[in-house]
């Protein structure tokens, strides 16, 4: 068995061709979207966040209201880019978010790629400590957003409060049990996935990594899988590692998916630079008729390690045909390779 979910980048452009023409759209067809793959029987839907662009941004608020109107599916994020982050406002909005949707909350976070500006983390306020990279501020703010879910008191209370104070160091409220170990981090290296196993997060393994080994990028991704579960053991944490991957698949069942996603032009690994001197390898998209399907996504090494699987959606092409596409995959594929 294999949970699968769905992920959004939430894009809008006010282009003709769009279903998603402005942020209202985008946030309004998230919640339907997400609503609609529960009703069909999807385990999860996820949303990245990207600063200083026509995608979803502040994930809280949407989270929030998936949750108001759901009622088993998991939600979640993949990836939030913790260079913007105030670890402990936060915890917070997590905290809340997470009681709003009775402990669905699965949180995405990571270091963050490259993004629509120049340094866009020195606008949100975050400046990296002499001598340390926005990498380890990223880092930084991930530990003190950890240790701050844990719900351990930490600040002096007044002697004088407005309110009556429990007895002891004041934690931030509203602190939800159990959102600690449902916190996720999206690794683009070995190192960085053996450093998540040793903090208790689970792993977020996207459609691209650095490029390690020039291997396939199924092969260095199982791989990677296999290096955070051993690192997860040697840490002697109790309860069992959780491990997502993420793919555009496209099951061609009718004429939209074949004159949307029939051509086949990204049916191969792509390798490009996202830093400067950072080569990357990208997984390939699957788009084939189902039986094809079965045959090609059953050797993607990466998918059969992990436990759980995000489908990459096309979200500006509308809620219907969304919900089409998750439920080609769920019904039709799936069951045949035995995550059903």
């Amino acid at each position: 068995m294999k949970k699968i979910g769905f992920l959004s980048f939430g894009h809008w452009s006010p282009s003709s061709q769009s279903q998603v023409r402005s942020a209202s759209d985008a946030l309004l067809q998230s919640i339907d979207l997400a609503v609609a793959a529960e009703q069909f029987g999807a385990d999860g839907a996820y949303f990245r966040v990207h600063h200083f662009a026509r995608q979803l941004a502040s994930p809280f608020p949407l989270l929030a209201a998936v949750g108001a109107k759901t009622s088993r599916i998991e939600i979640g994020t993949a990836v939030i880019d913790m260079r913007y982050e105030n670890p402990l406002y936060m915890a917070e909005d997590a905290g809340a978010a997470d009681i709003i949707a009775g402990g669905r909350l699965q949180l995405g976070i990571s270091r963050g790629s490259p993004e629509q500006v120049i340094d866009g983390w020195r606008y949100f306020g975050y400046v990296p400590q002499e001598g340390k990279s926005d990498a380890d501020m990223a880092r930084h703010h991930a530990e003190v957003f950890l240790d701050t879910l844990r719900g351990e008191g930490f600040a002096q209370p007044n002697p004088r409060p407005m309110f009556p104070n429990p007895p002891g160091l004041l934690r931030l409220e509203p602190h939800s049990e159990g959102l600690r170990e449902r916190i996720w981090w999206g690794a683009a290296t070995n190192a960085t996935s053996e450093w998540a196993a040793k903090l208790g997060m689970n792993l977020q393994s996207s459609t691209l990594k650095f490029d390690e080994s020039g291997k396939p990028f199924h092969v260095q991704q199982a791989e990677q899988i296999r290096i955070y579960r051993e690192a997860w053991k040697a840490a002697g944490h109790e309860r069992e590692p959780r491990v997502s991957v993420s793919r555009s698949i496209f099951a061609l069942v009718d004429d939209r998916d074949r004159a949307y996603f029939g051509r086949g032009n990204e049916s191969r690994d792509q390798i490009g630079f996202i830093e400067e001197n950072t080569r990357a390898i990208f997984g390939r998209s699957y788009a084939a008729e189902p039986d094809v399907l079965i045959k090609e996504l059953a050797q993607d090494e990466a998918i059969a390690e992990a436990d759980t699987l995000l489908l990459t959606v096309p979200n500006q092409l509308g809620v219907d045909y969304n919900a089409h596409v998750i439920e080609a995959i769920l019904t039709q594929v799936a069951p045949a390779l035995g995550w059903r």
